[in-house]
């Protein structure tokens, strides 16, 4: 038999098997588990994956090829990088600017002992990458409501060191990147974007991760498109291409693809460091480096997602907007999201936080006790987790605001998976709460109540 005809007949079948075998069953009130995200996919990401799965590429192939292109289309930036996680994609931007090979002229690389201003509610990843390439974190104010950084407090942060400001756009809502880049370019600043939770949210119409040095995606599930684990780096400014590309490939100096020799025309003729002349070109290593990279399977799941990137961000703000106004009755127990005018959000969740006299606590276990998952605002003041307790820091002011989101924060979910019968169930549930008391006691304050 014809291999591409026996191939067509397979993926035939791929597409097949998901209608008989992935088909979500009808959702049941307080039966039926509401995730705070997670995979949303049809037979396309099957498909593409059996059909890369029958190539056998396994490495990056051409399935990373295309989406690498496909995302330097959707961003318009100089290159996009695909590799195997937003963490990695955080690791590689930071390692990036602290390379002797760095060539943009108009910023020096970072040395060590430099200070990058970073907010003090983050992911983890956020800040490991500075700590890890002996820079030191400068922790500033985020604000309630928006869960971003105070851009009001970062020119008084700045000092002798400070080199670079990192700024996520905190569960899609993106920062004041007006206020932020007028700041880094009038300091000479790097500008670095921490944009995982950010995909299609906009800023003045201009998408978040176009406005730093370069920008970080994740693609693991529980973002807007996936390839289960991935990320990527979105690269903005001239002269950052080669350096990111060759710490993402092991730290080498050749720009050959995969399974490709002598692009170059003079493999063996290059003299590098102390090596002797002549040798090999693809064994040349002018960066410490990682392998950063995906298999061609993953890309092929993330290209069938990318289809999907405006349809996932329209779902994700219909929700949001749907619960904004389910829960606007609530507010004096709640703080509702705070949207700048001029901001778009990508929803990566819906956040909350509880006013004097509600305890989150008690509202966590309600909602989780209804099969509706919960989340905090990832690490919350990260300078109090475990792992950061001890690390090379400056913290600038008291973190009050942090603080607050750290003990009274919450987010539930908005991904496109939600049905309408899902966001009524999750307002009835919250009118349940403030409307009735458990017999485990009075759910919020007399004060409150009074």
């Amino acid at each position: 038999m014809d291999p591409q005809a026996l191939k067509q007949q397979i993926l035939d079948l791929v597409g097949e098997y998901y209608r008989v075998a992935h088909q979500k069953p009808a959702f049941v009130p307080g039966q039926t588990r509401i995730p705070y995200s997670g995979r949303v996919y049809d037979d396309r990401e099957m498909t593409l994956l059996a059909d890369s799965a029958l190539d056998f590429w396994l490495t990056s192939g051409p399935y990373a090829d295309r989406f690498e292109r496909r995302m330097r289309q959707f961003f318009g930036c100089r290159d996009f990088l695909l590799v195997n996680s937003g963490s990695s994609a955080n690791l590689l931007m930071l390692s990036t600017l602290c390379a002797p090979t760095l060539s943009n002229n108009a910023l020096p690389p970072l040395q060590p002992g430099d200070e990058v201003i970073t907010p003090a509610v983050t992911f983890p990843t956020t800040v490991a990458p500075i700590v890890q390439n002996r820079l030191v974190p400068v922790f500033v104010d985020c604000e309630v409501g928006t869960y971003n950084i105070n851009p009001q407090l970062i020119e008084d942060a700045i000092g002798p060191r400070t080199r670079a400001i990192f700024v996520p756009h905190t569960v899609g809502n993106p920062c004041d990147m007006e206020t932020i880049g007028e700041i880094a370019r009038r300091r000479g600043l790097w500008l670095l974007e921490d944009g995982c939770d950010a995909l299609g949210a906009t800023f003045n119409g201009q998408l978040a991760g176009t406005f730093g040095a370069m920008s970080s995606l994740s693609f693991y599930p529980a973002h807007h498109i996936t390839m289960g684990e991935g990320g990527g780096v979105a690269i903005n400014d001239f002269g950052l291409q080669k350096t990111a590309r060759s710490i993402r490939d092991w730290g080498r100096d050749c720009w050959c693809d995969p399974g490709k020799s002598n692009t170059c025309g003079t493999r063996f003729g290059w003299q590098s460091g102390e090596l002797p002349c002549g040798y090999d070109h693809k064994y040349i290593y002018s960066n410490i480096g990682y392998n950063l990279k995906v298999t061609d399977m993953q890309a092929a799941i993330g290209l069938a997602q990318a289809d999907k990137i405006d349809q996932f961000v329209a779902a994700r703000r219909l929700n949001f907007r749907c619960l904004y106004e389910g829960l606007e009755e609530w507010e004096q127990y709640l703080i509702l999201p705070k949207i700048d005018p001029r901001a778009n959000p990508s929803p990566f969740g819906f956040p909350i936080t509880v006013r004097p006299g509600i305890d989150r606590a008690r509202l966590v276990q309600w909602l989780e006790d209804a099969r509706i998952e919960t989340r905090l605002v990832f690490g919350g003041n990260i300078i109090r987790q475990p792992g950061f307790l001890n690390i090379e820091k400056r913290v600038h002011g008291d973190l009050r605001e942090s603080d607050i989101i750290m003990r009274d924060t919450l987010f539930i979910g908005v991904y496109p998976g939600l049905t309408q019968e899902m966001i009524d169930y999750v307002l009835e549930t919250f009118r349940n709460y403030f409307t009735s008391a458990p017999k485990s006691g009075p759910l919020v304050s007399l004060a409150v109540m009074g």
